[in-house]
């Protein structure tokens, strides 16, 4: 479904990342973790064509991103990568509704579509009561719950996360980390999540270890 081959980049005299290899399955929930500074993040970007790698290629749903132009990357990125960051990044002047809605009409989907499409996604994440509120006036649970929806909103192959719990309290990081499964279960959803939760990184399918640059463990859970 994902599939990175041999992703180098570096940033002036600095070698971000080495030469990655990895592959993603449709339905999956991985983890990438390391420490700060080992490209965990840097490849999220990469994964999700928001920044260009110096070498290698990636394929999303046998499509090779990396030979696409600007135009039809950023078409593609819209249709095809949903993307839920550590601060929300809601827009503040717009409802929950009309955030969850931009992306479908950015991809030019008709806006009784994607305000149906929007209604649904926030009733099925609890948030029916909540759609008519700016962020201002929903908490910090609240807010990344709607983050989910507009990253959902177009039906994307996978949802790239980075630190997606890392501002929330307990309570708000368990639930949305037990969100991401039952969106696995009911939608079939894929998940790439970036965290230094460990808790989260232990209940995942698989989690990728990096350390300066490369791969250091692809691991899969075991039940005991």
């Amino acid at each position: 479904m994902i599939v990175v081959e041999g992703i180098t980049k570096s940033f002036g005299t600095l070698n971000v990342l080495k030469g990655i290899d990895l592959r993603v399955e449709k339905g999956e929930i991985i983890s990438i973790v390391g420490a700060s500074g080992a490209g965990k993040t840097t490849l999220l970007q990469i994964m999700g064509t928001l920044d260009k790698a110096d070498s290698g290629v990636v394929y999303i749903n046998d499509q090779n991103v990396s030979k696409l132009n600007d135009a039809k990357l950023s078409d593609f990125r819209n249709k095809n990568i949903g993307f839920v960051f550590q601060f929300h990044q809601l827009l503040p002047e717009f409802t929950a509704l009309e955030n969850v809605m931009i992306p479908a009409l950015i991809g030019k989907a008709k806006e009784s579509q994607a305000k149906n499409r929007a209604k649904e996604l926030l009733d099925l994440l609890g948030l029916s009561s909540r759609m008519d509120h700016k962020p201002n006036e929903l908490s910090g649970g609240e807010k990344q719950r709607v983050a989910v929806a507009r990253a959902l909103v177009n039906n994307p192959a996978v949802i790239l996360a980075d630190e997606p719990s890392g501002s929330l309290d307990t309570e708000n990081k368990e639930e949305l980390h037990q969100l991401f499964f039952k969106l696995r279960d009911t939608l079939g959803q894929t998940f790439v999540i970036v965290t230094h939760d460990e808790h989260l990184a232990s209940i995942t399918d698989r989690t990728i270890h990096m350390q300066d640059g490369l791969i250091i463990e692809n691991m899969p859970q075991f039940e005991e």
